[in-house]
């Protein structure tokens, strides 16, 4: 509630926004001191009509070429245009790398909102044709192939294209702002703290800066820190996608504290503003299964779902259908997540996580050990490290599953995110070594940061812990 209220009176002018980008000066007109010239005895006006009228607001082609290339979210049908227009345009100037860098930058934009793999390789061969074609030095496109590494969770390929662009124009801050999601893939924490410094001195008090800033806080532990970002980055956010998109991240943070009514306001915001926001619907469905509103819940999942076929939406949906006894429509989503799954790798997208946690809970443990192991030796980030601890723990393999777990949980420095279901995860491991006292704390702990995280696992401990019960009046043996 204090993060939306904050949001709220920061909108009224209340509190101060960070400063925004100043507008693009009108162009200037070269004529006469009265603002025309006279040509041939025809008198020649400003474009936009004289007087004080404004110039003509740019269009969607526009719109969307202004975000993509500057790191913002941008609207679905902006893309579209700026994608059949920068197609029409290359057939008829095929050289022209600087348009197929755009292309290639909004074919990623376009398929990371749609979950749609078949952007991938388009975008893929547009960013290449951009190397062969643009400039010696050409920080978009690598910037473009880092974008795309990382949508395709493919953390090594984009530090490698990251770093090049940063090394290619080293004061260009959306080359740093995408070499965080790669090192954050690559369990870098010390990568993710530079490159966050460095975005912040190049572009300071942009919302998308602000956004970026909120990801990192979360991801150390520090929720107020990452709640009052993603609020500033919402209030002084211009474009409604660019808006929508604050919500949504603020809807999941306030969920992974458990504050189930002020996520649902967030996600039916980001809904209002954008309704191609099917991330916010998809966390329509979280927050209201959490609220009891099942009905409503199922709706919210299968609506995003057939507009955005995410695998882990699928996963969270079967989750639900299985917590409510519909055991059959719950393995329908499964089947429904390998098929989405194996899409997504045949357009050179790494789904291995995914498919190890479905194997874990709802397939193959053994398979899904063997597939986290190799995720850890590839891109050891945090959420692997969970997946593969709960998957040896799937395996009766309790003594190495908590060496993961322990660093999923508590990070190099006792710090890291603090995800409610891989505290619980870790109680569950030491509940079964016989670490009562750990155990008990963990899976309190669990409950505490959010009591609604799983409608699978909640039960699960609750029931873990009554079967743990209280500690001994006496105290810990030695």
């Amino acid at each position: 509630m204090e993060v939306m209220e904050r949001l709220t009176r920061r909108e009224q002018g209340e509190v101060p926004a960070p400063g925004r980008p100043s507008r693009r000066g009108r162009r200037v007109l070269i004529a006469s001191v009265a603002g025309a010239a006279v040509l041939g005895g025809v008198l020649v006006l400003p474009p936009w009509g004289g007087g004080d009228a404004p110039p003509p607001a740019p269009g969607p082609a526009a719109l969307a070429r202004g975000a993509v290339t500057t790191g913002v979210p941008a609207a679905l049908p902006d893309l579209a245009a700026l994608i059949g227009d920068r197609e029409t345009h290359l057939r008829a100037h095929p050289l022209d790398g600087a348009s197929w860098a755009v292309l290639g930058a909004a074919y990623v934009e376009q398929g990371r909102r749609t979950a749609d793999g078949t952007n991938w390789p388009k975008a893929e061969k547009a960013l290449r044709t951009s190397l062969r074609t643009g400039p010696k030095r050409n920080p978009q496109a690598l910037e473009g192939l880092a974008a795309l590494a990382v949508a395709r969770r493919d953390f090594p390929t984009a530090k490698k294209w990251g770093e090049s662009a940063v090394r290619a124009a080293p004061k260009r801050w959306t080359a740093h702002a995408v070499l965080i999601g790669a090192y954050t893939g690559l369990g870098d924490d010390k990568g993710v703290g530079r490159a966050l410094e460095k975005v912040m001195q190049l572009r300071p008090g942009a919302p998308a800066v602000g956004a970026l800033a909120a990801g990192v806080y979360r991801d150390r532990g520090w929720r107020e820190d990452a709640a009052a970002r993603i609020s500033d980055a919402a209030a002084a956010a211009g474009a409604p996608a660019e808006r929508a998109a604050y919500l949504e991240q603020a809807g999941r943070l306030a969920f992974e504290r458990g504050e189930r009514e002020e996520a649902l306001r967030f996600f039916q915001e980001a809904l209002r503003t954008d309704p191609d926001q099917r991330a916010a619907q998809a966390g329509q469905g979280r927050a209201l299964a959490a609220l009891g509103r099942t009905t409503e819940a199922l709706s919210a999942y299968q609506a995003a779902l057939a507009k955005r076929p995410s695998p882990e939406y699928a996963l969270e949906l079967g989750e639900l259908y299985e917590s409510l006894g519909l055991g059959q429509a719950a393995r329908v989503e499964y089947d429904l997540l390998r098929e989405r799954a194996r899409d997504a790798e045949a357009a050179g997208a790494d789904e291995q996580l995914m498919l190890g946690l479905l194997d874990a809970d709802h397939g193959d443990p053994a398979a899904a050990v063997e597939r986290l192991r190799a995720e850890w030796g590839r891109q050891p980030g945090t959420a692997v490290a969970d997946a593969l601890g709960w998957a040896l723990h799937r395996t009766g393999a309790d003594e190495e599953a908590l060496e993961f777990a322990t660093l999923a949980t508590d990070g190099d420095k006792g710090g890291g995110v603090r995800s409610a279901l891989y505290v619980f995860h870790r109680g569950v491991i030491e509940k079964e070594l016989g670490r009562s006292g750990p155990a008990r704390r963990h899976l309190r702990e669990a409950l505490t940061i959010n009591p609604y995280f799983s409608p699978l696992r909640v039960p699960e401990a609750k029931r873990a812990l009554t079967e743990l019960g209280e500690p001994p009046v006496e105290g810990p043996p030695d």
